[in-house]
């Protein structure tokens, strides 16, 4: 296995990019979620938002938690990753690539930092989904996403091979995917073992870490979401979206509700 070894002291172990579009009202719970559980920078891409974007992150900005980057365009998902790479490649040692409806959920550990710490020294990872359903839910009601909806699909399910990676930002060579990065290196699945096929030839791997994934949340927001268009491709989600994401087959998982007391303490 390839492993890179530096000496380099970085300011931040772990820090997120991320690239939104009028989606301030999930930021907070977003933002205080991932810095509760270790994440010590955020990198936000505010690609054309018209909402209040801005304004919700600005005690963010100005403590240093979040660097804001507007970032007009189309199809400027995969440009605002490169962008971030190119600027702060050499301030934090992992950097992990998420969208503001996917929440990461270590499993076997307090915080996401102690889970990479358990994997030694590694290139990239490669951390599953888990797609969460609507629940039934029609329109947006009160309340963090985290807690909301509950019921998710079966670990194992066809869209669930999809994963996000947090990896050595100096090994990454390009962007042919918003999903996996190519770097100099080799990536591990989450059980910290070297991945030797492409991430959709595999089975998911969800037991030490996972990414819920909030694709759909309730009908309502769903629409909201496919009016604001997509990060990387120049089309809106047909409809058809919101059924193939509305899994529900395992209820009222209760693995985030040990979160949600001290999200509601950070979040007043």
């Amino acid at each position: 296995m390839f492993r890179f070894i530096s000496k380099r002291k970085y300011q931040y172990y772990l820090t997120i990019c991320a690239i939104a579009k009028n989606e301030g009202r999930y930021l907070q719970e977003w933002i205080e979620y991932h810095k509760m559980l270790g994440v010590e920078k955020f990198f936000i891409y505010d690609n054309e938002s018209s909402d209040d974007t801005q304004e919700i992150l600005q005690p963010y900005i100005d403590s240093n938690l979040v660097e804001y980057v507007y970032f007009p365009g189309k199809k400027m998902q995969l440009k605002a990753y490169s962008n971030c790479v190119k600027r702060h490649k050499h301030q934090t040692k992992y950097l992990g690539f998420l969208d503001i409806d996917e929440f990461i959920v270590p499993i076997k550990h307090k915080t996401i930092p102690d889970y990479l710490r358990s994997l030694g020294k590694f290139s990239g990872v490669q951390i599953n989904w888990l797609v969460y359903g609507s629940a039934g839910a029609k329109k947006r009601e009160s309340g963090f996403v985290i807690e909301r909806f509950k019921n998710h699909s079966l670990p194992n399910h066809k869209l669930n091979h999809h994963i996000k990676v947090i990896l050595n930002p100096r090994l990454i060579l390009r962007f042919f995917s918003a999903h996996r990065p190519v770097i100099f290196g080799r990536y591990i699945d989450s059980n910290g073992n070297i991945t030797k096929k492409q991430f959709w030839d595999r089975s998911p791997v969800s037991n030490q870490i996972r990414i819920n994934h909030y694709a759909i949340k309730s009908y309502e927001e769903f629409l909201e979401k496919r009016s604001r268009g997509r990060a990387r491709f120049n089309k809106i989600r047909g409809l058809d979206y919101f059924d193939n994401y509305d899994l529900n087959d395992v209820k009222n998982d209760s693995i985030m509700n040990k979160y949600i007391v001290e999200l509601k303490k950070r979040i007043r």
